[in-house]
């Protein structure tokens, strides 16, 4: 039986709210569409930007914890698509038996994958320049937001995006990623990459992305060692907010059918 739900999971500055055309899109083909939030996450955009002590409080575990209470009490596995960090999450998930398929877009890495561009530095700069950040919401600025997430965005759309979907991301988890590869154990962003059991994964790059360029996702694929189809491919002038950008319906359907071939 193939999947009737899709699970959409939203990644750092921004909520459930940039699926927001996804979902209406996915709804219109007959399929159940979830767009769970981070825990607190059930309040406005402008809520937490008011208030952001719920995007500090957040952890990885906390995060996986609160998407796995919502997949597991579905009839059947649905088909997870992540986002950025929602790209690891992902993962992560499909590692812990969740899912019939995932598809990774422009996916934050998991653990052991140590390929940094150099205009990933530049967009998690803000977060990343100070350890007291460790500790706080971080935002971006306009010009932040136009070179981390929408830098191939008519300026209007720039703008329009920045006011509607960005929020304050928590700067722990951010520095913890970048530490991972440096400290001894499993860290938050753990997988098995020699997972048999995993469900098909495909990783999807947009080719001007600056926080999580193609290169990141060309390198978190090669990690897996499993008998598991893993596949990844890469759209032409899409920027990091890939979700929201022109022609995000052709890539909506070709990943939806994809998930639908490959599911088990």
């Amino acid at each position: 039986m193939q999947p009737d739900t899709i699970v959409l999971v939203h990644g750092f500055w921004v909520t459930p709210r940039s699926w927001e055309h996804w979902i209406t899109h996915y709804e219109a083909k007959g399929f159940r569409v979830l767009a769970p939030g981070y825990p607190g996450f059930d309040v406005e955009v402008e809520a937490l930007r008011a208030d952001p002590q719920i995007i500090v409080d957040l952890t990885v575990p906390k995060i996986i914890e609160a998407l796995e209470s919502v997949i597991s009490t579905l009839d059947s596995p649905p088909i997870i698509i992540g986002h950025s960090a929602g790209g690891a999450f992902t993962q992560i998930l499909l590692d812990h038996g969740y899912g019939a398929a995932g598809v990774a877009m422009n996916s934050a890495p998991t653990e052991g994958v140590r390929v940094v561009p150099p205009s990933q530095v530049k967009s998690t700069f803000p977060v990343l320049k100070s350890p007291g950040n460790r500790h706080r919401a971080v935002g971006l600025d306009l010009d932040q937001w136009r070179y981390a997430f929408t830098n191939t965005f008519p300026e209007d759309e720039v703008v329009t995006t920045f006011e509607r979907y960005h929020i304050p991301a928590n700067g722990g988890i951010l520095w913890g990623s970048v530490l991972a590869n440096f400290q001894p154990g499993h860290q938050d962003t753990w997988v098995d990459y020699k997972n048999d059991k995993r469900a098909p994964l495909l990783f999807v790059s947009g080719s001007e992305d600056h926080i999580m360029p193609p290169a990141v996702q060309r390198s978190n694929a090669k990690h897996y060692r499993s008998a598991t189809v893993t596949e990844i491919k890469e759209y032409d002038g899409y920027a990091h907010l890939l979700p929201a950008q022109e022609g995000w319906q052709a890539i909506a359907d070709e990943v939806l059918e994809w998930a639908l071939a490959h599911a088990q």
